[in-house]
């Protein structure tokens, strides 16, 4: 039987176990305080999420028009927490310097392509989280990621006439 989809991020947070409660609820904060103007919170797929609203995206994710584009993700999963970095997909320089500050940090880093995995909150460096956070304007993420998809849809049509020779 599926679970019920939380309608707000409230209820998402009410339904956790206390101790994970609390350390979203620390992570949570530290994206509020550093989310540049333009994102908007609400719960995406299930989850918290962050993202660009349809009236500063229009195109939409994936260029569904009834879609938000997402930039952050936090999330309680059966075996840790995850923080999801949609910047890292379209800005691999992001990524780069996430990844050099983390290590300065001597703390573990548990990331897959843009999925940051924790168990505790004391697993976090909240402070490169933080920094990394703030170094993306909603404006300038749409833009690298309408980039993106532009690049790959050329990509694609360069490779459909090559086969056709």
């Amino acid at each position: 039987m599926a679970s019920k989809q939380p309608g707000s991020v409230k209820e998402y947070l009410d339904g956790l176990p206390d101790d994970r409660r609390k350390a979203l609820q620390v992570v949570r904060k530290t994206i509020k305080a550093n989310l540049s103007k333009g994102f908007k919170e609400g719960i995406m797929y299930g989850t918290i999420g962050y993202f660009v609203p349809l009236t500063l995206y229009p195109a939409g994710y994936g260029g569904n028009p009834d879609q938000p584009l997402p930039f952050l993700g936090l999330a309680s999963n059966k075996n840790n927490m995850v923080l999801t970095l949609m910047h890292f997909y379209a800005d691999p320089a992001q990524d780069t310097w996430f990844r050099k500050e983390w290590a300065k940090t001597g703390k573990k880093l548990d990331l897959g392509k843009g999925c940051l995995r924790f168990k505790k909150l004391e697993d976090l460096a909240l402070d490169v989280v933080a920094k990394g956070i703030a170094r993306v304007s909603a404006e300038d993420f749409a833009n690298k990621y309408d980039a993106v998809r532009k690049a790959m849809k050329s990509n694609r049509k360069a490779k459909k006439k090559s086969k056709k020779k």
